[in-house]
């Protein structure tokens, strides 16, 4: 697995072929292939190992957090952090989702992925009482996407602090109490 984590994010899915992942790895063949069946299979471990670890980090770090705003600012601060990571090459579920066949287990795994981050802004706008919870969680998805590809695109992880300073603007507007 940890062999098919590095090829897949470093150079992609499509371009990394079987037989690359048991040279790194230093498995025969036939392990591979009783193990997981099939190379789609073995994205499939991949996408939904790189989303259980994402989410562990996620959830370790909102745990740290008194309240949902902090938390959602959180999150955005965990982004610079793993964007300034040696090796960084940006979202590996849009890298992989860019490359995914339609009713893939890669697209399938993306979709999932996808849904969790959108699900989590939007339950943490929805704590926060804000006027319209649906909308300021999508927005804060698009922030946080955002700044993954920026940070990607200029090789500088910093963008990710101006997407948290974007963020508690969002929200001090979203939560500001109706003067009507």
């Amino acid at each position: 697995m940890a062999a098919a984590d590095e090829l897949f994010y470093e150079e992609g899915v499509h371009t990394v072929g079987i037989d690359r992942v048991i040279e790194r790895a230093g498995v025969a063949k036939g392990s591979l292939y009783y193990t997981f069946g099939s190379k789609d299979e073995l994205v499939r471990a991949y996408l939904t190992h790189r989303h259980e670890a994402r989410r562990d980090r996620i959830v370790a770090r909102l745990a740290g957090q008194e309240s949902p705003r902090e938390q959602i600012l959180a999150i955005f601060e965990l982004r610079e952090e793993l964007s300034a990571e040696p090796g960084f090459r940006g979202c590996g579920f849009l890298n992989a989702s860019a490359e995914a066949q339609a009713g893939s287990a890669a697209e399938q795994v993306c979709e999932t992925s996808r849904a969790w981050v959108q699900e989590l802004f939007v339950g943490l706008a929805e704590q926060l009482n804000a006027s319209n919870a649906h909308t300021l969680g999508r927005q804060l998805v698009m922030l946080y996407d955002g700044a993954t590809v920026a940070a990607q695109l200029d090789k500088d992880p910093s963008v990710a602090s101006d997407a948290r300073a974007a963020a508690a603007t969002l929200i001090d507007m979203m939560t500001a109490p109706d003067k009507s």
